[in-house]
């Protein structure tokens, strides 16, 4: 296949690095390819190892390059970490001509993005929640409209330079260009989340291994984004240290045993425990894991209650909360959610793919799958809305590149 009908979403973890390739066909996206790797240069969503994680990238690479037999030249990556911070802006500007063209509808963005940012952070999305034609409310593309006045509310999505420079920089000592970077909740939406929940209220909850991000979604538009420092990692290492067993053995524990709600827990459930120090292994109760479990998590999830009440749109939820990422497969994960949300839950398993679905059919790779969507939906607006000249970079969705370009050539 020629590699421009081949999509790739690089999801650059804490835990893992994953890499899943699509081919384009006329029903969205088929499953050609997947790739894994532990990932070691990352902490909190943020790398802090770019040798570590070159080298995690070129695994999960050759691993998906195999499987789906061809070289890949690009791919879609997310960002994450606490550095990420989302707000909602407003832009106004009047209509020249009685009509809403294109240009209107970039300058009245421009004029939503024309907020303070500190120098050391960068607009990464500036998403469109509703336009405003004449004091006519919830327009979604105004195109052709007639009207003399035109408002623009956003989400606008920034992130530290650094950041993303040490991104985009570990793709591109591993071979590869970036087409674009992505925040990792707004792709895993694209995954897992359906029209009606969008149109209804929903809030994402992506509990990945160093991170949990969090997005709310009203009326198909993002209304807030956050990302917070806890995620799996934190529950591997309370079983680490409260069972007294190497981190590897922790981490295979919390897979197959693990339990996010103690009262679920059979009485006679008994795990084995490798020791420390080639000491012998021990068995335990699993209630005492469940335990040890059960308060991180409540801790993850109450957190994010908390954030959805600062927002100010959680009385929008109507459709309620869907849990994705690897750590909401941990056995009462949903039942606690609904505990403590007060809200229907339930866990976000990937959609909307074909080819080999089985494959990446786990919360885990919601967010690879949901960055090959948003290729996919990138590249079919490219194709449709571009001038007939090959250059990407007049497209509204190809800024974000460009400025990629610049970051890297700052640092090179």
């Amino acid at each position: 296949m020629s590699k421009s009908d081949l999509i790739v979403g690089l999801d650059i973890g804490t835990t893992k690095i994953c890499a899943v390739v699509g081919e384009a066909s006329p029903g969205g996206v088929d499953i050609v390819g997947i790739g894994t790797a532990p990932s070691t240069g990352l902490r909190k969503g943020v790398v802090v190892n770019i040798e570590q994680t070159v080298q995690s990238i070129k695994k999960a690479l050759e691993e998906a390059e195999l499987m789906a037999g061809c070289e890949i030249a690009s791919v879609y990556t997310g960002i994450a970490g606490s550095h990420i911070k989302g707000f909602n802006s407003h832009g106004v500007i009047a209509v020249k001509g009685g009509e809403v063209c294109s240009r209107d509808v970039e300058r009245v963005m421009d004029a939503a993005k024309a907020v303070a940012i500190p120098l050391d952070r960068e607009v990464i999305h500036t998403l469109p929640q509703e336009f405003i034609v004449d004091d006519q409310h919830g327009i979604a593309d105004p195109l052709g409209m007639a009207g003399v006045r035109l408002e623009v509310r956003v989400h606008i999505v920034t992130g530290a330079v650094t950041s993303a420079q040490n991104i985009v920089r570990s793709c591109h000592r591993s071979g590869l260009d970036v087409s674009d970077i992505v925040l990792e909740a707004w792709a895993s939406s694209k995954a897992v989340l359906t029209a009606e929940e969008n149109e209804i209220g929903v809030a994402l909850v992506d509990i990945g291994g160093g991170t949990t991000d969090i997005a709310v979604f009203a009326d198909d538009s993002v209304k807030h984004t956050a990302v917070l420092p806890l995620g799996g990692q934190n529950l591997t290492n309370d079983i680490a240290f409260g069972l007294r067993t190497p981190m590897v053995s922790a981490e295979k524990i919390k897979v197959k045993y693990g339990c996010a709600l103690a009262e679920i827990v059979k009485g006679d459930e008994v795990i084995e425990v490798p020791s420390v120090g080639g000491r012998e292994p021990r068995k335990l109760s699993r209630q005492v894991l469940a335990e040890i479990c059960e308060p991180r998590m409540e801790e993850i999830l109450t957190l994010v209650d908390q954030e959805l009440v600062r927002s100010g749109f959680k009385n929008l939820i109507g459709a309620g909360i869907v849990l994705t990422g690897g750590t909401s497969l941990i056995e009462g994960c949903q039942e606690l959610g609904e505990q403590i949300f007060g809200l229907p839950t339930r866990i976000g398993y990937p959609r909307g793919v074909g080819g080999l679905k089985d494959v990446v059919n786990s919360p885990k790779f919601a967010t690879a799958v949901g960055l090959l969507n948003y290729g996919s939906e990138k590249e079919d607006f490219d194709i449709h809305f571009s001038s007939s000249s090959p250059n990407r970079e007049s497209t509204m969705f190809s800024r974000v590149l460009s400025t990629m370009k610049k970051w890297f050539t700052d640092v090179s």
